[in-house]
């Protein structure tokens, strides 16, 4: 696994958190996650990887995560009953194998694209050349996929109800052009006890306005 830098958290009081009443209500459901999906404009990232010779998928991954260090709710997590925010989210997502199989790569978080991916890309490799699943060690992450054969309108994901999870899920489909510009459906999938529908459109938002500006660093 690439090594990967934790960075710094800090605990929330649950007394003066403005979520109390919110995450003492949502984080006992069976099933605590909600999500959204929508389309996205991605002409922008897609034509800097293209002319750049990156990965589209780990450039559109890096301006997703560049966009979540922007929204708070993005960046907290329920580690231990507790919950926590995290200076630094990484990245993580499903990897494909010649033989049809997947296993997990994570990803160090960077501020420049280029940089980003060049190293996610090393992690991309070594996976593939594995033929285990490794699982992330910290709660300081984004769990990513990708369904380059859909232009999917809904989507559900297997969830293990006995382990301990609330780092979002992001789902990224297939790239479409019309009229010169690109687009893709994206699947957002959040813990209730941590974030709301209005976080997730300031990350939308934001999101957007990454993948319009693709050499933007994280602020």
């Amino acid at each position: 696994m690439q090594e990967i830098v934790i960075g710094r958290r800090q605990k929330i009081d649950l007394e003066t958190w403005e979520r109390r009443a919110s995450f003492q209500f949502f984080k006992g459901f069976t099933e605590p996650y909600h999500g959204v999906c929508l389309r996205v404009d991605c002409t922008e990232t897609y034509r800097y990887a293209k002319q750049h010779q990156l990965s589209v998928f780990l450039s559109l991954l890096h301006r997703s995560l560049v966009a979540a260090h922007q929204v708070e709710n993005f960046k907290t997590r329920i580690v231990g009953g507790d919950v926590w925010s995290y200076e630094l989210i990484n990245g993580g997502s499903a990897v494909g194998r010649e033989n049809g199989t997947i296993g997990l790569g994570h990803y160090q978080f960077r501020p420049r694209i280029d940089e980003f991916v060049r190293e996610a890309a090393i992690e991309l490799d070594r996976v593939r050349q594995r033929d285990d699943i490794e699982r992330y060690p910290e709660a300081n992450l984004i769990r990513y996929s990708v369904l380059p054969w859909f232009d999917f309108t809904s989507i559900s994901h297997a969830r293990d109800f006995s382990h301990e999870d609330s780092a979002p899920r992001i789902t990224f489909g297939k790239i479409t052009e019309a009229g010169g510009r690109y687009t893709m459906p994206v699947s957002i999938h959040v813990h209730h006890a941590l974030a709301d529908g209005l976080h997730v459109a300031q990350f939308v938002e934001k999101f957007q306005g990454c993948l319009d500006a693709p050499d933007s660093k994280s602020s």
